[in-house]
């Protein structure tokens, strides 16, 4: 008896089987690792002038980023002006192989449309390892391509716009997408996937016309850009002002800093 008491405790020592009131495990403060900023992940320092600009709320509306062309490089500035409307869906998310010495390498590529219902839509696309690292890159990929979308009438305008000014098209690879106005009433008549951009869009009526090979998804997915058409109703005059990075050139001019994180004590 002697002898099993006196092993019990030799191995409670050493860190063996009978751990008896002494754990020599690794857990070295592992269990709350928010110490890595993680209370302050959600706050955002921007990298671009024109992020600057947003936070600092001397560019007011999404619109004038548009006005300019001023090319948006950052998810948060989307986020900062469409995050309550902004509603993702994956569209698909499909293997894709690469043929290498060692064999074959899977990866997954995923498709995600992003939109508010209110004449804004974006499609990202992002291959990665693994489905959950694609679909996150996917999102942040749709927010930096949203572009707005231009809405009419069909013949009176009455109300709100509820469907696409005139016949559009988009075509990419082999698919050809024709978009049709349609009147009050109709719905989206459409295959799934640009039913759903439509709807995402902020669309509610519109005959739809695909030609070639839509059973690709990635190029069946597409937005049709109606801003690139200028009706009749949109030729007046024109006032040129001041780019936002012109305008705040003082603003700009000063060296950003950062403000330092607070440091967790454990």
């Amino acid at each position: 008896m002697a002898d099993n008491t006196g092993a019990d405790s030799a191995g409670a020592s050493r860190g063996g089987f009978g751990r008896g009131g002494r754990s020599r495990g690794r857990g070295r403060g592992r269990g709350n690792r928010s110490g890595r900023g993680g209370g302050d992940s959600k706050e955002w320092f921007p990298c671009t002038k024109l992020g600057r600009l947003v936070k600092d709320s001397h560019i007011k509306r999404i619109e004038e980023i548009y006005l300019f062309s001023l090319p948006i490089k950052e998810a948060e500035i989307i986020d900062f002006f469409l995050g309550p409307k902004l509603k993702d869906e994956v569209l698909k998310v499909m293997p894709v192989q690469k043929q290498t010495r060692a064999g074959q390498r899977t990866r997954f590529k995923a498709f995600v449309a992003i939109g508010d219902s209110d004449g804004h839509i974006g499609l990202g696309v992002k291959c990665s390892k693994e489905v959950a690292t694609a679909i996150r890159g996917a999102i942040i990929l749709a927010k930096l391509s949203v572009i707005p979308v231009r809405r009419g009438y069909w013949g009176n305008k009455i109300g709100a716009p509820h469907t696409v000014p005139c016949k559009v098209t988009g075509k990419c690879g082999s698919v050809l997408v024709r978009l049709v106005p349609a009147p009050r009433g109709t719905g989206l008549v459409s295959a799934p996937v640009p039913k759903k951009l439509l709807s995402m869009a902020g669309f509610e009526d519109c005959y739809t016309c695909a030609t070639g090979q839509t059973a690709t998804l990635g190029n069946f997915a597409i937005a049709a850009k109606t801003y690139s058409y200028l009706t009749p109703d949109m030729w007046s005059p024109t006032v040129f002002t001041n780019s936002p990075y012109q305008e705040y050139t003082d603003f700009l001019a000063k060296p950003f800093v950062k403000q330092p994180k607070k440091e967790v004590k454990y």
